[in-house]
């Protein structure tokens, strides 16, 4: 099996993206493994496949001519993914798919709009951002109070002491949480410095990858968690977003980009 793919990143969360219109190459896990492995495959964060909506059983009557079909590294499915959906948006964009400032993208988790912006960067809705209850989260022999965010999927949200704190934190370990039935799929774990009121900087480990060097619904989750503005800058290891919570659905603006294109032979 052959594909032309591209890839692309928004703030070096990167993807691999090809477009299958009319739904006949849903990849094996072990394929979506392959493309995303560093060394061996393409190297991605994960995949972004780009279907007719209305071939996709409960995203027929979508407001929407494209659905985006997300798929971690490790194969598992995700609802959404922020920065996906920009980088998505671009490859759309590129591809003659579609046209005019503003374009509509179903999701797992819904309906999105995708905006371009005249400085480049493309801002997406994320949906409404629901703050639940409190967890804890653990990393290794520490623990943290942290707040669980649905952002169309699910996050825990802990706040740590100081920067030095942040950059030593070892995320190569995947963190845990009580109590466990909490997050039954799973959980993306951000881990924040509030900087000044509206400015954060955060890592996270994202279910089904590890670390990533940014998580565009972390952001937002992060953002909603803290509480103390409706508007956030958010610098990330890749780079820095920007989330509106003003509205009925919070807004993320940010880069994407897509930076090469080729064809590969996926595995059987």
């Amino acid at each position: 099996m052959h594909i032309e793919f591209a890839k692309g990143h928004g703030t070096r969360n990167d993807f691999v993206l090809f477009a299958d219109p009319d739904n006949l190459y849903e990849l094996t896990d072990a394929q979506v493994q392959f493309l995303c492995d560093r060394r061996g495959g393409i190297g991605a964060d994960g995949i972004l496949r780009v279907v007719r909506a209305e071939l996709v059983p409960g995203h027929e009557q979508d407001d929407a001519h494209w659905f985006m079909d997300y798929r971690n590294a490790d194969g598992s499915i995700a609802e959404m993914c922020g920065n996906g959906l920009r980088v998505f948006v671009r490859y759309l964009a590129e591809e003659g798919l579609v046209s005019g400032p503003q374009v509509a993208v179903s999701t797992r988790a819904g309906l999105r709009t995708g905006r371009f912006l005249p400085d480049g960067r493309i801002a997406v809705t994320m949906g409404a951002v629901h703050v639940g209850e409190d967890v804890v989260l653990r990393l290794g022999t520490d623990s943290w109070r942290a707040r669980s965010v649905d952002v169309g999927n699910p996050h825990a949200v802990a706040v740590v002491s100081s920067v030095r704190t942040l950059t030593d934190l070892d995320l190569t370990h995947t963190p845990t949480w009580h109590p466990a039935d909490a997050f039954p799929n799973g959980v993306n774990a951000e881990f924040v410095v509030r900087l000044a009121p509206g400015h954060l900087r955060l890592r996270v480990h994202e279910r089904g990858v590890g670390e990533t060097c940014s998580c565009g619904t972390g952001v937002v989750a992060a953002a909603a968690a803290m509480g103390d503005s409706d508007q956030y800058t958010v610098d990330v290891p890749g780079g820095t977003l920007e989330v509106d919570l003003r509205g009925e659905e919070a807004v993320l603006t940010g880069p994407a980009e897509v930076v090469a294109r080729g064809t590969c032979t996926l595995p059987n």
